[in-house]
């Protein structure tokens, strides 16, 4: 099956002026079969950059209001699969970089307010169904010669919202049931340039962001009971200059941003299942080598770059959250390896130049385990070796600061 995409705009450009005060948008998508996108290349002694995107969507639907206003309800639902596949084998020599993106996602919102007003109602949910990421990278004499930047997402349900000089009232509504994976592989010769290997897993994400003299009330509620959200990478060379690997994983993550005016969210998050996020790295002869995990359940972040931060924040989560970074070399010089693993974070914050006052409630329960593992092994000499690891169960900062410049 092909995923279905809808498409609406109002009130861009001179065109569009005809269209009367108030626009309306009414979104219904269902989405049953499998969605499968795959590449697979061959490539030997590239010359200059090697680039590859693949991308798998179920449900889509993106717009945006500019000197207006839009009201929009949108209802999401996926009840097949979605995978995404990049396997790429690389022989002699690579020249220019590496570049490789693969992304997987059930159901994807995104909308824009400009100069305008935006009321939005969105509902997605993905069945007890599989979304996987995975990307491969191959080749016993590959030699990397440029570097590499290799990610690979999986994310079930995911509502983006921005906006300048706006006002934005949303109600999000986020379920998923789904088995979420999102795997990156990189195994070569040698790599002297820069490269970075990541994989992101996410049950649910919701993100908002309004620059300018923007106003937010947003209220998010999302439901993760999928046997599994994880991240697993593993980067792999016999000799590497500049070498990292990341892995993220979460069953629900919801990000706010505002500036200039009010910013007000109440978040109700709850997750059943396991969060793993694996990351490993080895290297015989290295420069430097990174190596971060990052497991959490729920996540909840508001910020208010201006005077008033209200947050209502309610976070349950039952699923066994564990984070896992290992390092393994023989020779080299400067080896960084961090994991964290939590139950429930929520992070609030407001300007101080401003005056800025937070309102918080918040209310946190955790009943599982939380593991979080770093491990370097170094079989030779090495100049530097830095480890941390911190699990925690519960997590809640909020504070008042002055804003970067």
């Amino acid at each position: 099956m092909i995923a279905a995409t809808a498409m609406c705009a109002a009130a861009a450009t001179e065109a569009a002026a005809q269209t009367p005060p108030g626009s309306l948008v009414l979104n219904e998508q269902l989405q049953l079969g499998d969605v499968v996108a795959g590449e697979v290349l061959n490539v030997v002694d590239a010359q200059d950059q090697v680039t590859v995107t693949t991308t798998a969507r179920g449900n889509e639907i993106s717009g945006a209001v500019q000197n207006d206003s839009l009201t929009a309800t949108s209802r999401q639902t996926l009840r097949g699969s979605t995978t995404a596949s990049t396997s790429l084998t690389l022989g002699g020599d690579t020249a220019g970089t590496v570049t490789a993106v693969t992304q997987a996602r059930g159901n994807y919102l995104a909308a824009g307010a400009y100069d305008a007003n935006l009321e939005l109602s969105s509902r997605q949910d993905v069945d007890d169904v599989y979304v996987g990421a995975a990307s491969e990278i191959t080749g016993e004499e590959a030699r990397l010669l440029g570097g590499g930047s290799v990610q690979a997402a999986a994310i079930a349900n995911t509502t983006a919202i921005g906006g300048e000089t706006a006002v934005i009232a949303a109600d999000i509504d986020q379920t998923s049931a789904a088995t979420v994976r999102a795997e990156n592989f990189m195994g070569s010769r040698y790599v002297p340039g820069s490269a970075e290997f990541s994989s992101q897993a996410l049950a649910n994400a919701a993100a908002s962001n309004g620059d300018l003299a923007s106003g937010q009330a947003l209220t998010v509620r999302q439901r993760s009971s999928g046997e599994s959200v994880e991240a697993d990478t593993s980067a792999n060379a016999a000799n590497a200059w500049d070498l990292a690997g990341r892995a993220n994983a979460g069953a629900n993550q919801a990000v706010f941003y505002n500036q200039g005016g009010a910013l007000v969210v109440a978040s109700d998050q709850g997750n059943a299942g396991r969060v793993s996020a694996s990351g490993v790295v080895t290297a015989y002869d290295f420069g430097a080598a990174t190596v971060q995990a990052r497991g959490v359940g729920n996540e909840l972040s508001a910020g208010n770059n201006d005077i008033y931060l209200e947050i209502d924040n309610v976070q349950l989560n039952s699923g066994p959250i564990d984070a896992s970074a290992q390092f393994s070399g023989g020779n080299g010089y400067d080896v960084y390896v961090g994991a964290d693993a939590a139950g429930n974070v929520v992070t609030g914050y407001a300007c101080s130049e401003c005056q800025g006052v937070i309102d918080a409630r918040n209310s946190q329960t955790n009943a599982a385990s939380v593991t979080a593992v770093a491990g370097a092994t170094v079989q030779g000499s090495a100049r530097a070796v830095v480890a941390g690891s911190n699990a925690v169960g519960n997590s809640a900062t909020f504070y008042v600061s002055r804003p970067a410049n």
